[in-house]
C-alpha cells in the first residue's frame, strides 16, 4: 500500500498493526483475568490498563503485589521494565519530533511496543514520509492495538475464573515479545545484549523481589553499548 496521502498512511499503519490483535486479544484478557484473581475489583483492573498501557510492567507488578513485596519495589520495578520508553521516545524524535505538541503528547501515551516496532519499521523503510504522514501512520497502528487492550481487559476482568486453565492464554505474552523484537537483532550489539541479558536473567533467578530482572536488563545495554563502540572501533577511518 502505497503512502501518498496522511489518510493513506494511516490506513497502512492499521493495516500493518492487525497482526497483533491475535495476540493482543489473549494478553489482554489475561492480565483482566490475572488481576482479578489478585484481588482487583473490575474498575480497578481497567483503570490499571488505562492509566499504565504497558503491558510487561502491568505484569510486572502484579506479579509482585500477588508475593506482598513492598509498594516501594514494586513502583521501581515497574519502572525499571518500562525504561524501555524512554528509549522508544529518543528514537521516534528524529522521525516524529516536529509533530505539533498535542500528537506528540497524545503518541507519548499510546507508545506501546507494537506501535513503535511497526512505525521505526516503516520510517525507516520510507524516509521521505513527511512529518504528518509519519503521525498517521503511527496513530494508524494504534487504532487496532490500544481499544482492544482496553476491551480485552475489561472482558477478562469480568469473565475471572471461569476462563479454564486448558485455554493457556499466557503463551501470547512471550510470543507477543519474540514477535517483535526478533525483526530487530540487525547488528552484532543487539544480539550481545540479548544473549547477556537471558543469561544473566537465568543466573539471578532466585534474586528477591524479581530484581534479577533489573540486573539483567541492565546487564543487556551494558553489553550492547559496550559492543557498539567497539563495533564504531574497527570501522575503516576510526581514530578512537
Amino acid at each position: 500500500m502505497a503512502i501518498t496521502t496522511t489518510k493513506s498512511a494511516y490506513r497502512k499503519g492499521i493495516v500493518d498493526a492487525l497482526p497483533f490483535v491475535l495476540v493482543i486479544i489473549p494478553f489482554a484478557s489475561l492480565f483482566g483475568l490475572l488481576a482479578t484473581e489478585a484481588g482487583l475489583n473490575v474498575f480497578e483492573t481497567l483503570t490499571f490498563s488505562i492509566v499504565v498501557i504497558a503491558g510487561a510492567a502491568q505484569f510486572t507488578a502484579l506479579q509482585l503485589l500477588q508475593e506482598d513485596v513492598p509498594t516501594a519495589i514494586v513502583l521501581a520495578s515497574a519502572l525499571a521494565v518500562n525504561l524501555r520508553m524512554a528509549m522508544y521516545s529518543a528514537s521516534l524524535t528524529p522521525w516524529i519530533g516536529g509533530a505539533p505538541l498535542w500528537q506528540r503528547a497524545l503518541a507519548a501515551y499510546m507508545t506501546v511496543d507494537q506501535s513503535y516496532v511497526a512505525a521505526m519499521t516503516q520510517y525507516e523503510r520510507e524516509p521521505q514520509m513527511t512529518v504528518p504522514q509519519r503521525m498517521a501512520y503511527f496513530f494508524g497502528t494504534v487504532t487496532p492495538v490500544v481499544p482492544l487492550w482496553y476491551i480485552f481487559t475489561l472482558i477478562g476482568a469480568m469473565v475471572g475464573s471461569s476462563v479454564p486453565d486448558s485455554w493457556a492464554l499466557d503463551f501470547a505474552i512471550p510470543i507477543t515479545f519474540l514477535a517483535m523484537i526478533a525483526p530487530m537483532f540487525r547488528t552484532l550489539a543487539h544480539v550481545a545484549a540479548a544473549l547477556v541479558a537471558v543469561i544473566v536473567s537465568l543466573i539471578a533467578v532466585d534474586v528477591p523481589y524479581a530484581l534479577g530482572l533489573i540486573i539483567a536488563g541492565l546487564a543487556g545495554m551494558i553489553t550492547g553499548a559496550q559492543v557498539e563502540a567497539w563495533m564504531e572501533r574497527r570501522k575503516p577511518g576510526s581514530t578512537a
